[in-house]
């Protein structure tokens, strides 16, 4: 007898932070592991949730993912009294969150999620410790943007 997998989702992906490359200068990342609820898995698995205005909160040696909103399922449950933002805890090693809260204490560094995943049948949140950017840094990376976009194309026309 053999066995076959089940084919799901080809992306492992649950939510990205889109806005964090154009706001940010991301200079080191980490992953995390979510300490989650039930409903929240069910919400997960079905592609309920948001990082837009989410950011990691430093406290007591602790990570946490305060502002992701993850929209629970009408049918997940009935008996649990779901808050869509709660703050979550990040699970991290010691030694990381030390790293985060050295660099995150000097002038202009905090750290961000970037995305959300499944790996294997857990939830992994990518977060990153970033620098703000600037309007004129901002301008330089459209352009550099619109530049390698102009630059594919012109490849392409020349071997067609």
């Amino acid at each position: 007898m053999s066995k076959k997998k089940a084919s799901g989702p080809t992306s492992s992906t649950i939510a990205l932070n889109k806005k964090a490359k154009h706001e940010y200068h991301i200079e080191d990342r980490f992953e995390a592991g979510l300490a989650l609820l039930g409903w929240e898995v069910k919400s997960l698995r079905a592609g309920k949730g948001q990082l837009v205005d989410a950011y990691v909160l430093l406290k007591d040696g602790e990570a946490w993912l305060l502002g992701a909103h993850i929209m629970p399922l009408n049918a997940a449950s009935t008996h649990v009294i779901a808050d869509p933002t709660r703050t979550r805890k990040l699970l991290l090693h010691a030694k990381e969150i030390a790293r985060i809260v050295g660099q995150v204490s000097q002038d202009g560094y905090t750290c961000i999620p970037l995305a959300m995943y499944w790996k294997q049948n857990r939830v992994k949140c990518e977060i990153a410790l970033v620098k703000g950017k600037k309007l004129f840094d901002k301008r330089a990376t459209e352009k550099e943007r619109d530049w390698n976009r102009q630059k594919q194309r012109i490849m392409r026309d020349a071997n067609t």
